[in-house]
């Protein structure tokens, strides 16, 4: 029982159902972005205070990955993931029942917990997958992450349009069971070896994010990058329901489901990896990134041309973050195996950090300066990254 244990090969059927599983599971942190005045106004909420419901989701996912994700070096993998899948469908059959502020904030918290499930899932997939072929199993596993993320916001306003903002969360209760039931018969055990105590095994976490290059800048990349995507995905609705565009939330949910053809670069990225070009493929997603902010200033401001150049730029900006994204995480997965739950909380934490700093400075630009504001910050975030890349040395990945 203290021998680590040897799970079959991941399978195209296996690989699959994790694309699947953690689409649907990461879903469950985006759903309220679009609903928070929705939610807000049948809870009594102030316009002011809205942001919380966002904001305590993002609060537990990010506790999540720093108390939580590192267990996968810890507990068996399989049963960890289905205990804290059932964390999230306990706080979203909550977030159905509540009627009062402190109840639904409550359980907004734990629905960001539960979602954690998903970085177990990934760094599982790595184990699961031949040393050659981790990249690619990293991006296909990803690409269902990604398509989980795009559609969740345009998938959210659609049934609120249509029902309620409760039949979101009933709707995502039921299908996390039945999820759970369907993860908890197909996937094998994964063991890890006998290691550290949690105690230990906690403390670690500093001096991996301390000592350890590779993961720390892959990491920072990531941090900018994803801070220029939450900032352009807080800003842009903003700007499209505004009096320069005029658009409905309908609306605002097709633009949206632009930002899905990104997520083809998640398989992309992962075989590029795997051929040894993750330094030129990390160059090429931070350029997407920043030109993506450049090519917004095309257009006046309303026009049918502005609206196609920000689908365009919705596009690119997707397709480079997507990019970075997996090449980082197939980097720091070849690290070592007996930490690389560890060293993926704190790569996903560290962007984690950028995104909400992004989304903040987004909103407080959108209101000082407009769009053309936002969009500077939104070119600097990339260029950041990429001035911290050119300093790269050759032996680092």
């Amino acid at each position: 029982m203290t021998q680590p244990s040897q799970p079959p090969a991941l399978s195209r059927r296996l690989t699959l159902i994790l694309a699947t599983a953690c689409g649907l599971i990461v879903a469950n942190i985006y759903y309220a972005q679009p609903l928070a005045g929705e939610i807000s106004r049948a809870l009594g909420l102030s316009p002011q205070a809205a942001g919380l419901i966002v904001t305590m989701t993002q609060i537990g996912y990010g506790l999540g990955l720093l108390l939580i994700v590192p267990l996968g070096d810890l507990f068996e993998n399989r049963g960890l993931t289905l205990c804290v899948m059932g964390v999230g469908i306990a706080a979203l059959a909550t977030a159905v029942l509540a009627h009062t502020v402190s109840l639904f904030l409550t359980a907004a918290v734990f629905i960001g917990l539960g979602s954690v499930a998903v970085q177990i899932l990934v760094p599982y997939a790595a184990h699961l997958s031949a040393p050659a072929l981790r990249g690619k199993a990293v991006g296909d596993v990803m690409s269902g992450l990604m398509l989980g993320i795009m559609l969740a916001r345009p998938v959210s306003s659609l049934i609120t349009h249509l029902s309620s903002w409760r039949m979101v969360f009933i709707i995502s209760t039921l299908v996390m069971i039945l999820l759970t039931l369907t993860l908890g018969y197909v996937l094998p055990v994964r063991r890890p070896a006998p290691g550290l105590r949690y105690r230990a095994l906690m403390a670690s976490i500093g001096s991996l994010a301390v000592h350890n290059l590779t993961l720390r800048r892959r990491a920072l990349y990531h941090a900018a990058l994803f801070g220029a995507f939450s900032l352009f995905w807080t800003v842009t609705p903003l700007l499209l329901t505004g009096p320069e565009f005029h658009l409905s939330q309908v609306g605002v949910a097709l633009f949206a489901f632009a930002g899905v053809a990104g997520a083809i670069a998640a398989p992309i990225a992962g075989r590029v990896a795997d051929r040894g070009l993750s330094k030129p493929a990390t160059l090429f997603a931070m350029l997407a990134a920043g030109t993506a902010f450049l090519l917004t200033h095309i257009g006046d401001t309303g026009s049918h041309l502005k609206l196609g150049i920000l689908v365009l730029a919705a596009i690119l900006l997707d397709f480079g973050v997507t990019m970075n994204l997996v090449i980082g995480q197939r980097a720091i997965f070849a690290l070592g195996e007996h930490y690389r739950s560890r060293l993926n909380g704190i790569y996903m934490a560290t962007f984690f950090v950028g995104g909400a700093i992004g989304s903040a400075l987004g909103g407080w630009a959108y209101a000082q300066g407009g769009w053309g504001l936002a969009s500077l910050l939104g070119i600097a975030l990339p260029a950041i990254a990429l001035c911290y890349f050119a300093s790269e040395r050759p032996a680092t990945e």
